[in-house]
């Protein structure tokens, strides 16, 4: 119930809404009471007393009564989804704002799919619990209170006698709700890797055709879908279940009322028509205990998607502003690395021990192998990261004492691999600040070198690029990722091997504009291709998380170290042109 109470504090901002919506549910089921004292009435005064005036009232009172039951049901309705599309609206949002705030760590340990099932399939399970599950249980629970009260006034006896069963139909529910709520949690666990898979599957479609894997992936999702079925039926079994045992209790109760009423007729202390209302309201009785069963299995595997969905929004966010950060104030551009360690995974250190300095408009080159801890570099300025010992400063500040949105705001990213949206060209390159005017998204893009290939498109800087920009060449949606960071306009520029996936006439291009865009920055460049850092102010060697080498090129060839390797394996000799790396 912890979590249900912490769900229906989203409810708060809507109480007014709520009270009103209950009072119509509460009017709607009390009409459905009022249809047993009719039968009464019509068995012991209109049908023994031959009274016409009592039948002409009740036929008025049936349409009245349905009439005001018709309003209160719509403003029910109406209410109550009104409510729940609000709530669930809040609790997309605040997912939402959780995963925008969740440090790269979250996302390198989770699959997209997972992250997207979490806003979509558990979301929409609480809205099951909040608008259908909720209408249920206070219509269900008002007639079941109504007949109740009803019974009483009619025979305490025998009301006494009917009640009896309920505690044991309370335990039924209860044993049997448990084994919902694991099974519901097993079902939305496995709604989940069906998204991921999903998801996976179609962001990698060129791979699967290419490999003619498309069987393969067809096999696996059928997989998932079959361990999804196998769940959800294990929790229908466990319902179906659930209601007939209710129905079998609700039933024994119904017989002791037959007959023991049936024998308070007989002997004169019940009338005709009060036994027949007492086992209308019986029936009545049963058949909110039976619905009541039905939405409290729903209602706890909705709650296996509140918990998981409040696991998440209870997450740790390790990345955030410490009490009392400051503004990063626009910057010079000096960065220093001061003995900083870093280890993606406790006692597994991706960096030990590095140490540089990079001066205001300065160029730092980072190269080495593969997994050597170049990326791990880059990603610790912006703090996607945070070091596990050592400081990063600019300007002499910790960037850790400084708002994570300041220091962000003054740096410019080009990764290897452009990542942009399914919107038109204009709105990608103004991306790198939303509030640039027209001339100024054209002015960045002419820098960059794409305003060329931008207007040849159907419509110019107003074309669709579809999803993730695929329907561009590389070098163009590379120089697209520049236009956005010149416009952006950054103190501090980090490229990440940004021209390492052209080809030769692409690269020559696109490094033409990144020339332009580090003009006056202090830029670092992880380097594929060492041609791109020749002239580089300080170029540093990272092997196995360590700095092994730094200097300009000339003072690296003569060391004749791992430098001079990687130069020798990427040139035939000192005069060639760059090769694609061996």
């Amino acid at each position: 119930m912890k979590n249900y109470k912490r769900l229906l504090l989203y409810i708060k901002p809507y109480l007014k809404r709520l009270g009103l919506a209950i009072i119509c549910i509460i009017m709607a089921a009390a009409a459905n009471l009022y249809l047993p004292w009719i039968i009464k009435d019509m068995i012991d005064k209109v049908l023994m007393d031959k009274d016409m005036m009592m039948l002409n009232l009740i036929a008025v009172g049936i349409v009245v009564v349905f009439l005001i039951r018709g309003v209160f049901y719509y403003g029910q309705s109406y209410l109550v989804s009104y409510i729940g599309e609000k709530v669930i609206i809040d609790v997309r949002e605040d997912m939402f704002r959780k995963f925008q705030r969740m440090p790269m760590a979250y996302f390198d340990k989770h699959q997209t799919g997972e992250t997207m099932s979490f806003i979509t399939n558990d979301v929409a399970a609480i809205q099951s619990a909040l608008v259908t599950n909720l209408i249920e249980m206070v219509t269900e629970g008002s007639i079941l209170i109504g007949s109740i009260v009803m019974m009483v006034m009619l025979d305490w006896k025998l009301s006494l006698l009917t009640l009896v069963v309920i505690p044991l139909v309370g335990q039924a529910m209860k044993i049997f709700g448990r084994k919902l709520k694991r099974n519901g949690t097993l079902i939305q666990e496995r709604m989940a890797d069906i998204t991921s898979l999903l998801q996976e599957s179609i962001a990698s479609i060129r791979v699967v055709k290419s490999f003619v894997r498309e069987r393969y992936e067809i096999d696996r999702f059928c997989h998932q879908n079959t361990l999804n079925f196998q769940a959800a039926m294990q929790n229908v079994r466990l319902t179906s279940l659930l209601t007939p045992t209710v129905e079998f209790l609700a039933a024994l109760s119904v017989t002791f009322i037959v007959w023991f009423g049936g024998y308070e007729v007989v002997n004169g202390v019940m009338t005709a028509g009060a036994l027949v209302a007492f086992l209308t309201y019986a029936v009545n009785l049963a058949n909110p205990v039976k619905r009541l069963a039905r939405v409290y299995g729903n209602l706890q595997r909705a709650m296996a998607a509140v918990d998981r969905v409040f696991t998440v929004l209870d997450l740790d966010e390790p990345i955030h502003d410490r009490a009392g950060a400051q503004a990063l104030p626009s910057t010079e551009g000096h960065v220093e690395f001061r003995d900083v360690s870093f280890g993606y995974k406790k006692d597994v250190m991706a960096l030990e021990h590095v140490s540089l300095e990079a001066k205001p408009g300065q160029m730092i080159a980072f190269v080495g192998p593969s997994g050597a801890g170049k990326s791990t570099i880059a990603n610790l300025i912006p703090r996607f990261y945070d070091v596990t010992d050592g400081q990063i400063l600019i300007d002499g500040r910790d960037i850790r004492d400084v708002t994570i949105a300041s220091l962000r705001e003054q740096i410019g990213i080009v990764p290897q691999e452009t990542m942009l949206f399914s919107t038109t060209v204009r709105e990608n390159i103004r991306y790198g600040r939303l509030d640039a005017t027209d001339a100024e998204v054209e002015a960045a893009a002419k820098a960059a070198n794409a305003d060329e290939f931008i207007r040849e498109l159907p419509k110019g800087y107003d074309t669709q690029i579809g999803e993730r920009g695929l329907n561009l060449s590389g070098g163009q949606r590379q120089r697209m990722a520049i236009a956005r960071a010149i416009l952006k306009n950054p103190r501090i520029l980090i490229l990440d091997e940004a021209t390492s996936a052209l080809d030769t006439e692409s690269e020559k291009i696109v490094q033409a504009a990144l020339d332009t865009l580090m003009q006056g920055r202090t830029s670092f460049v992880i380097a594929h291709r060492l041609s791109t850092i020749f002239d580089a102010d300080q170029i540093f060697v990272i092997d196995h998380g360590h700095v092994v080498e730094q200097g300009t090129h000339e003072e690296l060839l003569a060391k004749g170290g791992l430098y001079e390797y990687l130069y020798s394996i990427q040139f035939k000799n000192a005069e060639a042109a760059p090769t694609e790396q061996a």
